[in-house]
């Protein structure tokens, strides 16, 4: 249908984010209503809690009115076309978006009954708090357990040597890197192989005890093998971190997260169980997306 053919042609000319902004066009009012989302955005016991959060670049806006709790101890997987705002929002959970001077955030943001954006707020320490994982491994220049014992040695979270070793080891082993790396320690980490450098940099995030890990696309540079890999770890970690985890791979949303969310040109169309999503989802924006009739 028209209306359809038009959200197809808008959907596949989005550049990628979040550098560029989301487009100011927009579907048709019985397609997608600014602020509604279908499903289940809301949860019993959040993590966060996010309340009509807007994000504008300037004058153009990223973000249009989103609301959605993200539960502890879940795995929560953002999806959507290039440039429909998911980087940019999972940014805004641990404000990597303060670097970027003409990125304005509006709205309640809250982890646990913390505000985020509160003009007090220890950045540094929110970051503990909330670690991150980036699409490329980005392994600091020096040798493995430097990697890992950087962040806790900075927030002074280890007095003695032996304490610091141990949190190297503990980390590297819930990274399901120790096996590998305990002989080498002291080799430089960006020797080791793209799947070794992202668990690496996942056991880095780890080592300064995080409640929640963001995961920016980290399996889109790896193979089939290191992704699987990877993608054990969420399983396992989930026990013990909440995680929200972008990604392109609808396949790996459905195979690693509790809950879906479907972005559409900065809009959160729908949450719902993974399961639900991906079976008998109920926007009909989101079944055209996972249907790949645009994308």
């Amino acid at each position: 249908m028209n209306t359809l053919n038009t959200v197809n042609k808008e959907a596949t000319t989005m550049a990628d984010e979040p550098s560029v902004p989301v487009s100011e066009e927009r579907p048709a009012e019985t397609l997608i209503e600014e602020g509604k989302t279908v499903g289940k955005p809301f949860a019993d016991d959040p993590k966060f809690k996010l309340r009509n959060v807007e994000v504008r670049y300037g004058d153009t806006p990223a973000i249009k009115n989103i609301s959605l709790d993200i539960a502890r101890n879940e795995v929560i997987a953002f999806i959507g076309p290039s440039g429909c705002g998911k980087s940019t929002f999972l940014r805004c959970l641990n404000r990597m978006n303060d670097s970027i001077d003409i990125c304005s955030v509006r709205g309640e943001l809250k982890l646990d009954d913390d505000d985020i954006y509160d003009p007090r707020r220890d950045v540094v320490e929110l970051r503990a708090r909330v670690g991150m994982v980036f699409q490329k491994p980005n392994p600091f220049p020096k040798s493995i357990y430097e990697n890992v014992a950087y962040g806790p040695r900075i927030h002074g979270l280890a007095n003695r040597k032996s304490d610091l070793d141990d949190i190297v080891e503990n980390s590297l082993r819930k990274a399901g890197l120790w096996n590998e790396a305990k002989d080498r320690l002291d080799a430089t980490a960006t020797g080791m192989s793209g799947g070794q450098q992202q668990r690496l940099c996942i056991a880095r995030a780890i080592a300064v005890s995080p409640e929640v890990i963001l995961m920016d696309e980290p399996c889109s540079a790896l193979d089939p093998i290191a992704t699987a890999k990877v993608e054990e770890l969420i399983a396992e970690m989930s026990e013990s971190y909440t995680i929200v985890i972008v990604t392109h791979s609808m396949q790996q949303a459905a195979r690693v997260s509790h809950r879906t969310a479907y972005f559409h040109l900065g809009h959160l169309v729908e949450v719902n169980e993974t399961n639900k999503v991906f079976t008998a989802p109920e926007h009909e924006l989101t079944e055209s997306y996972i249907t790949g009739r645009f994308g």
